[in-house]
């Protein structure tokens, strides 16, 4: 994986943080993720 490779991989998860982030906790609760395992989920833990 190149440099920017890591940064397109980087901007992606935290593009998909913000998203998940502003989604309200009873859409969170039906995906299935609690508002503080976002980054958690994002990252495939």
């Amino acid at each position: 994986m190149n440099i920017r490779q890591k940064i397109q991989a980087f901007a992606a998860r935290r593009r998909a943080i913000r998203e998940l982030s502003a989604l309200d906790d009873r859409t969170l609760s039906d995906l299935g993720i609690s508002r503080s395992r976002i980054q958690a989920a994002v990252a495939g833990k």
